[in-house]
């Protein structure tokens, strides 16, 4: 090519710029915001936000010599297009979602945590199936770190449809003032990285505007995205609203105020619960003395994954035949209950794996270096348990703990223990259980067994 041409490839995502090195035109080009040279192709990319395009055309007129429009797919020619240091490329395709990114050693930990990655060495990139639930942890993990987001959605449309392409390009990071107030507040590990995640989407909606300029109706505008277009679920929408209030109304110190936000209600649906007949099979098909251990842990006790991996060793009394849990949901501490037949298995795991400090240690853990059980081992044990058990419901870990307090219900215990032996703040969500226990079904006859339907 000849050093002195300038052509513009116009892609849904990026306008690709090769021109001569000239000092006003670089200086130019640098005013476009998030612009940046790609060294190892010699051309500049500028995200093609609306009136970039235009901007360029203006500035640089009769001297371009070649100008191509490729809007039938938003995803570059990924073979050319690699992200530089602090970018992840997070593509979904296929059925699967794939991650590209310079080396991070904390990126990948998190990515062998999910099932059925694969790592394609050709492509340099990271592949695993699409769950929402993956994208979820992967997109916080991201915003953990401080990487910046580039999501694509990779898709065959209708030319038509393809505007309404559901694809972002994350290039504001959180602010750190943000996270230092919900660290100053106490808030949760988990909290922080979900309220993080949720305020990094609401920037980037609004790429060309500063978060401080934006107003009421923005934030409703957001929120109808939400609903519309993303079509994520009650709860997602309800903490992305509490995210957004929490900066303005306690990092900017604003009035609490309502947001005219037609709030949704949260969906009524119930827990899935094993029988205890399924119990009993889940637990006997878990050969491996650990992961036995674990899964007895969390159904006799009714703990969440979380206080499971926490738990130290110091918090089993064998005296009091309780097992304390400190700090979980709420910051609250409570007791739950240490079966026998629990503490039997504890002691011979014990015996066998010595763990040091926590009850449940992962791989490398030392003294100086305590490292808790991996949560997505659990579920993963805990999966392959239930298939060798014939277990066709959609379960997971929680369901031991809603089993856990609807077999008591059903042995009659009073709510009020459940609800203190799971930590529960309001006695209506232990109430749920009521909807689900087959306590005194047996009982009761339907009207059509009334009836004489012989002929």
């Amino acid at each position: 090519m000849n050093s002195q041409l300038i052509s513009i490839l116009v892609t849904e995502r990026k306008i690709f710029l090769k021109m001569p090195k000239k000092e006003a035109d670089v200086d130019f080009v640098k005013k476009l915001r998030y612009s940046r040279w790609n060294k190892e192709h010699f051309h500049w990319e500028i995200p093609n936000y609306p009136g970039n395009l235009e901007k360029i055309k203006h500035h640089f007129g009769e001297r371009i010599t070649e100008i191509e429009e490729n809007l039938s797919t938003n995803l570059i020619t990924l073979e050319t297009d690699n992200p530089e240091k602090g970018e992840v490329y997070l593509i979904k395709e296929k059925g699967r979602l794939k991650l590209r990114f310079q080396f991070q050693e904390e990126l990948i930990k998190a990515v062998k945590q999910i099932p059925f990655y694969r790592w394609d060495t050709t492509l340099k990139e990271w592949s695993f199936p699409y769950l929402p639930k993956y994208e979820q942890e992967i997109r916080l993990r991201i915003a953990d770190l401080g990487l910046k987001l580039i999501f694509i959605q990779k898709a065959e449309l209708s030319s038509d449809k393809r505007e309404k392409l559901n694809s972002q390009t994350f290039t504001k990071t959180c602010p750190a003032e943000f996270i230092q107030k919900l660290q100053e507040r106490r808030y949760s590990p988990q909290t922080i990285k979900t309220y993080s995640a949720l305020f990094t989407e609401f920037i980037n909606f609004f790429p060309d505007q500063e978060v401080d300029d934006l107003t009421e109706k923005d934030i409703m505008v957001f929120t109808t995205h939400l609903v519309v277009n993303r079509k994520v679920s009650s709860s997602y929408q309800n903490q992305s609203i509490n995210a957004i209030k929490f900066y303005y109304e306690k990092v900017k110190g604003g009035q609490r105020k309502y947001y005219h936000i037609d709030r949704p209600q949260r969906e009524k649906i119930l827990p899935e619960v094993c029988s205890e007949e399924e119990i009993v099979s889940i637990l006997k098909l878990t050969e491996n003395l650990k992961h036995r251990a674990i899964l007895t842990t969390i159904y006799s006790a009714g703990l969440r994954i979380s206080e499971l991996i926490n738990l130290k060793i110091k918090d089993i009394d064998s005296n009091r035949m309780q097992i304390r849990v400190e700090q979980s949901k709420g910051k609250k501490d409570r007791y739950t209950l240490l079966s026998p037949k629990t503490l039997k298995i504890l002691r011979e795991y014990i015996k066998v794996y010595k763990p040091i400090y926590y009850l449940f240690e992962g791989q490398g853990s030392t003294k100086d270096n305590p490292i808790p059980y991996a949560s997505r081992s659990i579920q993963a044990t805990l999966k392959v348990s239930a298939k060798k058990a014939g277990v066709s419901k959609k379960i997971s870990v929680h369901t031991l703990r809603h089993s856990f307090a609807t077999h008591l219900l059903e042995h009659g215990t009073d709510l009020r223990y459940i609800q203190s032996l799971l930590g529960h703040e309001s006695s209506k969500t232990t109430e749920i259980y009521t909807h689900v226990t087959t306590k005194g079904f047996d009982q009761i006859k339907s009207p059509l067994d009334q009836l004489d339907l012989d002929d």
